[in-house]
């Protein structure tokens, strides 16, 4: 359907505008019209070439789901109704697939679709834990404090996903620009100092002659081997697709010294902290449980969530079944089972996240201050070592000609 632009003054005199999809215009002056808006201009909407083409529009981040959550919470506190609410979220946007999205949702809701199920058509933009807690949220006439809770809790998330991917990527940075610096050296250096070598004559060092057949073997199989790393990258890949792979491989993460207990915590965090939000929110602890644990990525942890929810479903408490997973640390069993016998397993589990959020600061702080020197020495040392093998025979005609 086409979009329109239009313009408009409200009851009260006050100036309004936005966009709208609809079949025609007389649509869109039909709608807004029982809204309480007089038109004072309207136009169809220039069609975007590139609109079509997922290259071009774009991605939605963590901030502009964020954004629009805490603006939508202050809008609905404040008494307007859900339409008008999207209308203006979606007209400021700058984001041009969210800003679509936005439209479509608030198109489906005008035409008496609840809020929740106009969300649920967007999965991966709004995943289970959002459509669940609104549609809770509506059920029980408190869709503003459970999208400021949505929120905050994205907040930290997004603020969690971060700080692990800072640790992560600083390191396989590090990595990459070493290679890349080595194999420039080896392919389109080293052969320059090798022809200067020959031109002279004489016997070269060990070590000068070790890089120059390094060089020697990289220059005639570099094709090869790029070809074996892109097809060990491809079959890593295949084999994390699939379910044996999947769970292998998140396995051994799981027991990566350093990295892995990172992970870990990372996951213990997530899951107390998404946990204890929908139990806030009056989600019943099964559907939290299930809702958790797709959103888990590792396999191990989310198979333990899944018999955390089968043990709770026959009756056993959530304390117990998370003690036998051997995933969860015994301080988290132990805070657990003290909420449950206390009745506040909500503010407990927010406690644990709270807690687990330091826990992943200082173990991403120590994992940084103890890769730096290891990468430096690395990064160092081989770059280092063929300059050196260059400059050795360079230094040994020097003193031979003195």
């Amino acid at each position: 359907m086409p979009e329109f632009l239009w313009e408009g003054r409200t009851s009260q005199g006050g100036q309004q505008r936005g966009e709208m999809e609809a079949a025609t215009e007389a649509a869109v002056r039909l709608t807004l019209r029982t809204q309480g808006i007089q038109i004072t201009k309207i136009k169809e909407k220039p069609k975007d070439i590139f609109a079509n083409i997922p290259l071009f529009q774009g991605k939605v981040q963590d901030k502009d789901i964020i954004v629009f959550t805490r603006q939508f919470a202050t809008l609905i506190d404040a008494g307007l109704p859900l339409v008008q609410g999207l209308e203006i979220l979606s007209s400021q946007e700058e984001n041009k697939l969210f800003k679509k999205i936005l439209i479509q949702i608030k198109n489906d809701v005008e035409g008496g679709s609840t809020l929740a199920d106009a969300l649920k058509k967007h999965p991966k933009v709004f995943d289970n834990l959002y459509v669940n807690l609104v549609a809770a949220g509506e059920a029980g006439g408190v869709l503003d404090s459970i999208l400021a809770r949505l929120a905050a809790y994205f907040e930290k998330a997004s603020k969690l996903r971060s700080k692990v991917k800072g640790a992560l990527t600083y390191p396989v940075a590090v990595l990459v620009i070493a290679f890349a610096v080595i194999i420039v050296m080896l392919v389109f250096v080293i052969p320059v100092f090798q022809k200067m070598f020959a031109d002279f004559g004489g016997t070269l060092p060990a070590l000068t002659q070790g890089v120059v057949n390094l060089s020697a073997f990289m220059r005639k199989y570099v094709i090869y081997i790029l070809g074996a790393i892109g097809v060990v990258i491809f079959a890593f890949k295949t084999y994390h697709k699939t379910e044996t792979g999947k769970i292998t491989i998140d396995r051994i993460a799981l027991k990566l010294p350093v990295f892995g207990d990172l992970l870990r915590k990372t996951a213990v965090a997530n899951f107390t902290r998404t946990l204890g939000t929908m139990i806030t929110s009056g989600v019943p602890i099964l559907d939290g449980l299930d809702i958790v644990a797709r959103t888990m990525k590792n396999k191990i942890i989310q198979k333990a969530i899944f018999d955390t929810r089968k043990s709770i479903s026959e009756g056993k408490s959530i304390s117990e079944p998370l003690g036998k997973s051997g995933v969860f640390p015994p301080m988290v069993v132990q805070m657990v089972s003290v909420g449950e016998s206390t009745g506040a397993l909500d503010s407990m589990l927010t406690k644990i996240a709270d807690f687990y959020d330091e826990e992943v600061d200082a173990a991403v702080d120590a994992i940084t201050k103890l890769i730096e020197p290891f990468m430096m020495i690395f990064l160092g040392g081989s770059v280092g070592t063929m300059l050196a093998a260059m400059y050795l025979p360079i230094f040994k005609m020097a003193g031979a000609i003195e």
